[in-house]
């Protein structure tokens, strides 16, 4: 509540120079506010574009090192693997999630032994970029099964945490899944190993160049609507969050970002746990064509990234997350 009136009170007086707006300034973001995503491919010595995301690339394995030194030489805590899988390793029923020998098995490995601890990995647990229908479970008469998806989620995330994931992030929307993983999880040994649930993930328009990355574009049948949210809803987010709390998530994830600050807000300002927000592919993509075609300031990018720490996020899945040095002045 402001008190006083003009002209003894001058708000104008704290933005006069540049010294005294620093001084005050009530949000500021560092690298350790970032979780970079990774999109790894299948060959070797690969840097591929990808089309609908600008200056973002999938890397192939031999390449991954070094994109994970400079995030750790940046000061990133965690970066997050998402693999496009080959078209012909992909079924009705996602079995390559389940091979320990796939890419994203095969990435932590390589990068457990060579940075041991020196920055965390997160693994997607869901089943749509194994999938030759592009869902994120068991799909029946167009129709994603709960329960049946659930039995695979809890062995995928089970042979990730063997592998050395550090945090397991469920982005299928289930019901009841963080549960089962972290029950399973528990009796095999990984108590510690932490559990980022995509608790608010909406069914949204914004995730298109995603797919394109992971190679899911094309192959979707139908749309998500039966179990991820409605855009329309805000208090089903609060039941989202309790439950998976009471599941044993020790973090929760809002998704999309920009649209949904209120959300991040509404989650924070309730619950009190650690909030990611996800500056998802089509946010991404709509901020960076508009900057190269000079429509809008590149400042925009940290506006955006800003407003996300307003909202009460604790860190934010970016991809500019590996930029922050051009972005924090």
């Amino acid at each position: 509540m402001i008190t006083g009136k003009y002209p003894s009170l001058r708000l104008r007086r704290n933005r006069k120079s540049s010294w005294a707006r620093r001084l005050i300034q009530e949000n500021n973001l560092t690298p350790n506010d970032f979780i970079l995503p990774i999109f790894l491919i299948d060959g070797k010595n690969k840097k591929l574009p990808i089309k609908t995301m600008p200056d973002v690339y999938r890397y192939s394995l031999d390449k991954l090192s070094y994109v994970v030194e400079k995030a750790i030489k940046k000061g990133l805590p965690m970066i997050a693997l998402f693999p496009n899988t080959e078209k012909k390793k992909k079924n009705e029923i996602g079995s390559e999630a389940l091979n320990e020998d796939n890419l994203v098995c095969r990435a932590i490995q390589m990068l457990k032994k060579r940075f041991k601890n020196e920055i965390g990995i997160m693994c997607d647990v869901a089943l749509d970029p194994y999938t030759s229908h592009g869902h994120d479970g068991i799909l029946k008469n167009q129709y994603v099964l709960n329960d049946e998806t659930i039995k695979v989620l809890i062995k995928q995330s089970l042979i990730q945490a063997e592998m050395g994931c550090d945090v397991l992030a469920p982005s299928d929307m289930m019901d009841g899944r963080i549960g089962e993983i972290r029950k399973t999880l528990d009796k095999n040994g990984f108590e510690m190993t932490q559990i980022l649930s995509y608790a608010v993930k909406y069914a949204s328009s914004f995730y298109g160049p995603f797919r394109d990355a992971v190679g899911s574009k094309g192959l979707l049948k139908g749309n998500k609507k039966n179990y991820q949210m409605d855009f329309r809803n805000n208090t089903e987010a609060l039941r989202e969050v309790a439950l998976d709390i009471k599941e044993g998530a020790d973090m929760v994830m809002v998704k999309p970002g920009l649209p949904y600050l209120d959300i991040i807000k509404l989650v924070k300002e309730n619950f009190k746990i650690p909030v990611m927000a996800y500056q998802v592919s089509g946010e991404y993509s709509l901020l960076s064509s508009a900057i190269k075609k000079g429509l809008i300031d590149k400042e925009v990018i940290l506006e955006s990234l800003i407003s996300f720490k307003r909202a009460g996020a604790n860190a934010i899945v970016s991809y500019y997350a590996d930029r922050l040095d051009e972005i924090i002045k």
